[in-house]
């Protein structure tokens, strides 16, 4: 099933579409979104694309992506008015999209451990050559852009705070492999700081907690989309370790509606936590859960050495999230609704 025939997808759409914002900025406006057939990206489109259906807003999406065969696959927008795919790589040197646009919001990234630990060079290039060609592409028209960060900048809870602020400078070992994601987030946030100041560039970050939903790609190797692609198969969830950290996670609706106010509220400059306490949990007590969903059991299995390499060793990573939610945010879904409403639908998609 397409997941624009779910009625529980849709349903979440609409929630996001009816949100208190002002949507009249983006009215007439060209919105340019890299990294379009993410899990993110995919769910922004389909927000925005069905604000033009059904209330007229008339804001072009301008989705950026390096397969037009894959996009067709996962954006089933060719050919309709306010739609328009942009074929090419963001990190290649001098890229730039070719219509101007209002807001830029950068979203293209490697997310999940396999990539973290077989492509590192990958990984920094989307967060900090692809930022930069999209930064200088938003100094030339005058866009506002938005940076997708992650609560990773934050690494190690260095056991001072109970959850990070915007303002908690973190604790991150620079010198290995896994740094290749949560450094290159950092200068990213660096990077729209410098254009800011010496290009006028118009910026807000949005640090994003570890985010799940039904448009969570097949090859994601993120420890939460391998228990329920296991579960959903039938097969054992397999922990691959004791279980013991806390982290906090994010329905992507509640990712979707979080940029969007971040997008449109934010204040220039500012840095903003999209998390909430509802969704705060053990892992494995998060495998537990996903394993009652799907009925089967959860098994203990120690990584090989690729897959460790990617692997956060964060053991504490919870995020405070009071400011975006001075700006009106809030999230819907808890862990335990969210969870099950995501594997409904995963079902559903088969």
């Amino acid at each position: 099933m397409n997941r624009l025939d779910c009625p529980r997808y849709v349903t979440d759409l609409d929630a996001v579409c009816a949100l208190d914002l002002p949507w009249g900025m983006l009215a007439g406006k060209t919105v340019v979104i890299s990294g379009a057939t993410g899990m993110i990206g995919a769910f922004l489109i389909d927000v925005l694309m069905r604000k033009n259906s059904t209330e007229g807003l008339s804001c072009k999406v301008v989705a950026l992506g390096r397969s037009a065969v894959k996009a067709k696959a996962r954006l089933p927008y060719f050919g309709r008015d306010h739609f328009s795919f942009e074929e090419g790589l963001v990190t290649a040197s001098g890229y730039r999209p070719v219509a101007p646009a209002d807001y830029v919001l950068h979203l293209a990234s490697s997310t999940h451990p396999r990539q973290y630990a077989t492509d590192p060079i990958g990984t920094i290039r989307a967060n900090v050559d692809g930022l930069q060609n999209l930064l200088e592409y938003s100094a030339g028209c005058g866009a506002r852009l938005l940076f997708a960060s992650s609560v990773e900048v934050y690494g190690q809870n260095r056991g001072d705070v109970e959850r990070f602020t915007e303002g908690y400078c973190g604790n991150i070992d620079c010198n290995t492999l896994r740094a290749c994601y949560n450094e290159s987030k950092r200068l990213g946030e660096a990077m729209c700081q410098a254009y800011r100041s010496q290009r006028g560039v118009e910026s807000v970050i949005a640090r994003i907690a570890r985010v799940y939903g039904p448009t969570l790609l097949p090859d994601d190797s993120k420890a939460l989309s391998q228990f329920m692609h296991h579960s959903l198969a039938g097969e054992d969830v397999v922990l691959k370790s004791e279980g013991t950290q806390r982290f906090s996670y994010l329905h992507v609706a509640d990712a979707v509606s979080g940029l969007l106010h971040v997008l449109l509220l934010g204040a220039d400059g500012e840095a903003y936590n999209l998390a909430d306490e509802g969704s705060d949990v053990a892992l494995k007590d998060l495998a537990a859960l996903v394993a009652e969903v799907g009925q089967v059991k959860v098994v203990f299995d120690l990584p090989d050495a690729q897959e460790a390499a990617g692997y956060s060793k964060a053991t504490l990573a919870l995020m405070d999230g009071s400011k975006a939610k001075g700006l009106g945010w809030i999230a819907c879904y808890g862990i335990a609704d969210g969870i099950r409403a995501t594997m409904e639908q995963m079902s559903q998609a088969g």
